[in-house]
Protein backbone atom coordinates (compact mmCIF):
# COMPACT_ATOMS: atom_id res chain seq x y z
CA UNK A 1 0.00 0.00 0.00
CA UNK A 2 1.30 3.39 -0.97
CA UNK A 3 0.57 5.90 1.84
CA UNK A 4 0.23 8.74 -0.65
CA UNK A 5 -2.91 7.04 -2.01
CA UNK A 6 -4.77 7.87 1.21
CA UNK A 7 -7.53 10.51 1.03
CA UNK A 8 -5.57 12.79 3.39
CA UNK A 9 -2.76 13.12 0.86
CA UNK A 10 -5.24 13.68 -1.96
CA UNK A 11 -6.81 16.50 0.01
CA UNK A 12 -3.41 18.02 0.75
CA UNK A 13 -2.49 17.77 -2.95
CA UNK A 14 -5.70 19.60 -3.90
CA UNK A 15 -5.11 22.24 -1.23
CA UNK A 16 -1.54 22.88 -2.39
CA UNK A 17 -2.66 23.11 -6.05
CA UNK A 18 -5.41 25.58 -5.07
CA UNK A 19 -2.95 27.67 -3.06
CA UNK A 20 -0.50 27.72 -5.99
CA UNK A 21 -3.24 28.87 -8.35
CA UNK A 22 -4.38 31.54 -5.88
CA UNK A 23 -0.85 32.84 -5.47
CA UNK A 24 -0.67 33.22 -9.26
CA UNK A 25 -3.91 35.20 -9.38
CA UNK A 26 -2.81 37.43 -6.51
CA UNK A 27 0.56 38.08 -8.13
CA UNK A 28 -1.26 39.18 -11.30
CA UNK A 29 -3.24 41.63 -9.18
CA UNK A 30 -0.04 43.14 -7.77
CA UNK A 31 1.57 43.24 -11.21
CA UNK A 32 -1.43 45.18 -12.53
CA UNK A 33 -1.68 47.62 -9.61
CA UNK A 34 -1.03 50.55 -11.97
CA UNK A 35 -3.08 49.31 -14.93
CA UNK A 36 -6.05 51.60 -15.56
CA UNK A 37 -9.37 49.79 -15.37
CA UNK A 38 -7.92 46.56 -13.93
CA UNK A 39 -10.17 44.80 -11.42
CA UNK A 40 -8.58 42.70 -8.67
CA UNK A 41 -9.37 38.97 -8.83
CA UNK A 42 -9.33 36.04 -6.45
CA UNK A 43 -10.28 32.36 -6.53
CA UNK A 44 -13.43 31.03 -4.89
CA UNK A 45 -12.77 29.66 -1.42
CA UNK A 46 -11.17 26.24 -1.08
CA UNK A 47 -14.29 24.98 0.70
CA UNK A 48 -16.34 25.90 -2.38
CA UNK A 49 -13.81 24.16 -4.61
CA UNK A 50 -14.21 21.02 -2.49
CA UNK A 51 -18.00 21.17 -2.58
CA UNK A 52 -17.93 20.32 -6.26
CA UNK A 53 -19.13 23.73 -7.36
CA UNK A 54 -18.27 24.50 -10.92
CA UNK A 55 -15.09 26.51 -11.24
CA UNK A 56 -15.29 26.97 -14.98
CA UNK A 57 -14.44 30.50 -16.09
CA UNK A 58 -17.31 32.62 -17.31
CA UNK A 59 -16.96 33.49 -20.98
CA UNK A 60 -18.34 36.99 -21.47
CA UNK A 61 -16.62 37.72 -24.77
CA UNK A 62 -15.83 35.64 -27.84
CA UNK A 63 -12.26 36.96 -27.60
CA UNK A 64 -11.61 35.08 -24.35
CA UNK A 65 -9.09 32.26 -24.32
CA UNK A 66 -10.71 28.87 -23.90
CA UNK A 67 -10.58 27.64 -20.29
CA UNK A 68 -8.09 24.95 -19.40
CA UNK A 69 -8.87 21.87 -17.37
CA UNK A 70 -7.26 23.40 -14.26
CA UNK A 71 -10.54 24.23 -12.56
CA UNK A 72 -9.33 27.52 -11.10
CA UNK A 73 -11.55 30.31 -12.30
CA UNK A 74 -10.69 33.68 -10.83
CA UNK A 75 -13.53 36.02 -9.99
CA UNK A 76 -13.43 39.79 -9.76
CA UNK A 77 -13.39 41.31 -6.32
CA UNK A 78 -15.64 44.21 -5.39
CA UNK A 79 -13.50 47.05 -4.08
CA UNK A 80 -13.06 50.77 -4.23
CA UNK A 81 -11.60 52.02 -7.46
CA UNK A 82 -8.94 54.63 -8.06
CA UNK A 83 -9.77 57.55 -10.36
CA UNK A 84 -8.25 55.62 -13.29
CA UNK A 85 -10.63 52.69 -12.63
CA UNK A 86 -8.02 50.39 -11.05
CA UNK A 87 -9.50 48.28 -8.25
CA UNK A 88 -6.28 46.82 -6.79
CA UNK A 89 -5.51 47.77 -3.18
CA UNK A 90 -1.92 46.71 -2.55
CA UNK A 91 -2.29 46.39 1.23
CA UNK A 92 -5.22 44.01 0.75
CA UNK A 93 -3.40 41.96 -1.90
CA UNK A 94 -0.22 41.68 0.16
CA UNK A 95 -2.25 40.46 3.14
CA UNK A 96 -3.88 37.80 0.95
CA UNK A 97 -0.48 36.76 -0.42
CA UNK A 98 0.92 36.41 3.12
CA UNK A 99 -2.12 34.36 4.21
CA UNK A 100 -1.77 32.12 1.18
CA UNK A 101 1.94 31.64 1.84
CA UNK A 102 1.23 30.67 5.46
CA UNK A 103 -1.46 28.18 4.39
CA UNK A 104 0.91 26.72 1.77
CA UNK A 105 3.63 26.26 4.38
CA UNK A 106 1.15 24.55 6.73
CA UNK A 107 -0.06 22.16 4.02
CA UNK A 108 3.45 21.17 2.94
CA UNK A 109 4.53 20.73 6.56
CA UNK A 110 1.56 18.44 7.23
CA UNK A 111 2.39 16.44 4.11
CA UNK A 112 6.02 15.98 5.21
CA UNK A 113 5.08 15.12 8.81
CA UNK A 114 2.53 12.48 7.79
CA UNK A 115 5.00 10.92 5.36
CA UNK A 116 7.53 10.88 8.19
CA UNK A 117 5.04 9.07 10.43
CA UNK A 118 4.49 6.42 7.77
CA UNK A 119 8.24 5.99 7.30
CA UNK A 120 8.65 5.56 11.04
CA UNK A 121 5.83 3.04 11.15
CA UNK A 122 7.38 0.88 8.41
CA UNK A 123 10.92 1.26 9.80
CA UNK A 124 12.58 3.36 7.10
Amino acid sequence: MNPTDLPLFGLLDRRIAWLDARQGVLSQNVANADTPGYAARDLPSFARALSGASLAPAVTSDRHISPTAGGTAARKLASEKAPDGNGVRLDEQLTRIADTDTAHELATTLYRKYLGLFRTAIGK
